[in-house]
């Protein structure tokens, strides 16, 4: 009867998040001004009261979840809550392995904000804008996907990458890379079978290799900070394993940048590790949402507001 905490990636956020935590937990309260802080700014007042154009900015979205994800940790350990006595294993979608690694200690909260704020600015940089896209493709065999993916690689010309970015499960991929040879894959998805192909909007092709420079910056980034090993073992978004090796989750965060987030394999692992119950900890409920068209037999629960810490210290 094992339980995990997953934290949630960019497109979860919203103007108004943490809100309810910071009002009701003084703790809570504290990682926002913490977070303030490291940043030189006030992104608390962004966070609440928008604008939401704001906010959604990569290198704005990225430190924010992980405060309000932080945030919500920090008012069940104010109940009594433990992290290593309670829960087996945590992971992160995407920038969500920053919050987990910083929930369970590998890195100050802090750091981890400027490192957020780093990698945010870093991807923002790495493709001029306009040059590259995103797009999910819901309904069809990742085989078939990655398939039209290659395919769409050669028909853009001059080397254009376009390949599986997220792998988010419940059927749903999402690819990135060059915006020629994304817009090619998605028309040759729709010609597979894909139920839907739809571009995304979004500022940058993330998870792929047109990310290389960003993947560059973190990798000096992630070494010019402390890092402790995690009090539980955090479930990597490449390797799909879990680790408490301090050198080797920060190459698998360097990896991350242009590697695939593979979620439906991150739960379907735990799953098969024992874990009966996820909580996904932070803004939204995205997460819970994917979990349960991934895996049925486990429960899942969120907590992002005073009422589902209360809900989830009685639970545990």
């Amino acid at each position: 009867m094992a339980v995990a905490f997953t934290f949630p990636g960019q497109g979860s956020q919203a103007v108004g998040m943490g809100k309810d935590l910071a009002d009701a937990f003084p703790e809570a309260r504290r990682i926002f001004q913490e977070v303030d802080d490291a940043l030189g700014e006030n992104l608390s007042k962004l966070i609440w009261e928008g604008p939401e154009e704001t906010l959604t900015l990569t290198a704005n979205a990225q430190p924010a979840l992980m405060a309000v994800s932080l945030a919500a940790i920090r008012a069940l350990e104010s109940r009594g809550f433990s992290l290593k006595d309670k829960v087996a294993y945590v992971a992160g979608h995407s920038l969500g392995e920053y919050s987990a690694l910083a929930a369970a200690g590998f890195v100050s909260v802090a750091d981890a904000a400027r490192l957020l704020r780093i990698r945010g600015n870093a991807m923002q940089a790495a493709v001029p804008a306009g040059e590259g896209a995103m797009a999910a493709i819901i309904g069809l065999e990742q085989a078939d996907v990655e398939a039209a993916c290659a395919e769409a690689a050669l028909g853009a010309g001059k080397g254009a990458v376009c390949q599986v970015a997220n792998d988010n499960g419940g059927g749903q991929l999402v690819i990135s890379g060059a915006k020629a040879a994304v817009e090619l894959a998605a028309k040759l998805c729709t010609e597979k079978g894909a139920k839907r192909a739809l571009m995304l909007q979004v500022s940058a092709p993330f998870h792929s290799a047109l990310m290389t420079p960003a993947a560059n910056v973190m990798r000096e980034a992630l070494a010019g900070v402390t890092k402790t090993a995690p009090i539980v073992p955090v479930v990597s978004n490449v390797s799909v394993q879990p680790s408490t090796d301090p050198d080797g989750i920060a190459g698998r965060l360097v990896e991350q940048v242009t590697g695939r987030v593979r979620w439906r394999e991150t739960v379907e692992w735990f799953g098969a590790n024992g874990v009966t119950t996820l909580y996904e900890i932070g803004a939204g409920k995205v997460l819970s949402g994917l979990a349960r068209r991934i895996n049925r037999d486990i429960a899942t629960a969120s907590v992002g507001s005073a009422a589902e810490v209360e809900a989830a210290v009685a639970a545990l």
